[in-house]
């Protein structure tokens, strides 16, 4: 992160020192295009002028526009601008009071000769440098205050993202803090109650409830997983919530036959698949869920059909995992562009449908 920071430090100076190269070489070329044999002392009012230019820039970006302009203060800060290049357009003409250089440049044009060389007469000449000093100024501002205010944005959007990255990590930390007292230990004791009648089903499930705790504790660390753990631990996840499911409830579920493995965001699939079995499965009621992942080229679909159960909470969105809602942001942050989810819900035939597609090319 600090050698990041440092690269970026380094060609923000490059890209500065280029800039002022660019416009230096202009300011001092042009001149030349007078034909006359240039003076030494404008160079060094050119030099000068240069000078001023630059602080009036640093100036405004350091100073003005943080502690004026971005705080609201636009009339001070306006002021405070017209102030500085009515200082410049000053120093340009005190310059030139200095260096005597009306005289040296009017004595260069008459010993060039031919009319067509010769510069306008002195107030036309003098109203002209002021307006080019006055137009060189606030371009230099305009160019400072631009770049200044999109770094400010770049910046406050980068810090945003940075937050609801943060965000959507403790969201993540808390769904898995759900998990593990909420569904470990139910299972634990659906898993007690089926060693008084199958052993073998019993070691099944503990191994199940293992791999489970071992992905949740170790592998959902880092920022991405595999499609084949996470399918692999919604696998887990269905078999061990059909342990405390009655004959009323029909679980489906299939998977890519033939798998290619791919990073994806931990636990993405997740609170689909609990919201199913929160609001879809009665121990009395005939009930169903469907549950499909496919996989198509850089394509992953899921698709989660269920049963509404009136007696149910209404509201399918809220009290499930970190929430439909907050998993919609999650989505956004971390596959911006590249997924479509699809929400269905039909009170006349009871059905709640959700359909998946993450595109993780």
């Amino acid at each position: 992160m600090i050698l990041t920071k440092s690269k970026s430090k380094l060609v923000t100076v490059v890209i500065h020192l280029l800039i002022w190269a660019v416009f230096g070489t202009i300011y001092f070329t042009q001149p030349l295009s007078w034909r006359i044999s240039v003076p030494y002392q404008l160079w060094v009012k050119n030099g000068l002028i240069l000078a001023l230019l630059v602080v009036a820039y640093y100036l405004n970006a350091i100073v003005l526009v943080p502690r004026f302009l971005l705080k609201n203060h636009t009339g001070l800060y306006m002021l405070i601008v017209l102030g500085v290049v009515a200082v410049v357009v000053f120093l340009n003409s005190y310059f030139d009071y200095w260096l005597n250089l009306h005289q040296l440049i009017d004595e260069a044009f008459h010993k060039q000769g031919p009319p067509r060389h010769h510069r306008p007469p002195g107030h036309q000449w003098d109203i002209s440098m002021i307006v080019a000093m006055v137009s060189t100024c606030a371009l230099v501002i305009g160019i400072s205050t631009s770049i200044i205010t999109i770094q400010k944005w770049q910046n406050d959007k980068q810090k945003h993202q940075e937050m609801e990255q943060d965000k959507i990590s403790s969201e993540l930390s808390f769904l898995k803090a759900q998990i593990n007292p909420h569904f470990f230990f139910n299972t634990l004791n659906n898993i007690y109650a089926l060693t008084l009648v199958n052993v073998d089903t019993s070691r099944k499930a503990i191994h199940q409830l293992s791999r489970m705790m071992r992905y949740v504790l170790y592998d959902t660390q880092n920022t991405t997983t595999q499609l084949s753990q996470e399918i692999a631990f919604v696998k887990d996840y269905i078999s061990l919530m059909q342990l405390r499911l009655t004959d009323a409830v029909k679980i489906n579920y299939s998977s890519p036959a033939i798998l290619r493995d791919v990073a994806i965001a931990p636990m993405i699939f997740l609170p689909f698949v609990e919201n199913a079995f929160k609001h879809g499965v009665s121990a009395t009621q005939p009930s169903y869920i469907n549950i499909n992942i496919s996989q198509q080229n850089s394509s992953v679909e899921l698709k989660v059909v269920n049963t509404i159960i009136k007696e149910q909470n209404n509201n399918l969105e809220a009290g499930s995992g970190i929430g439909l809602n907050n998993t919609r942001r999650r989505l956004d942050l971390l596959y911006p562009g590249k997924y479509e989810l699809k929400i269905e819900e039909d009170h006349t035939e009871n059905i709640y449908s959700v359909h998946l597609t993450l595109h993780l090319s």
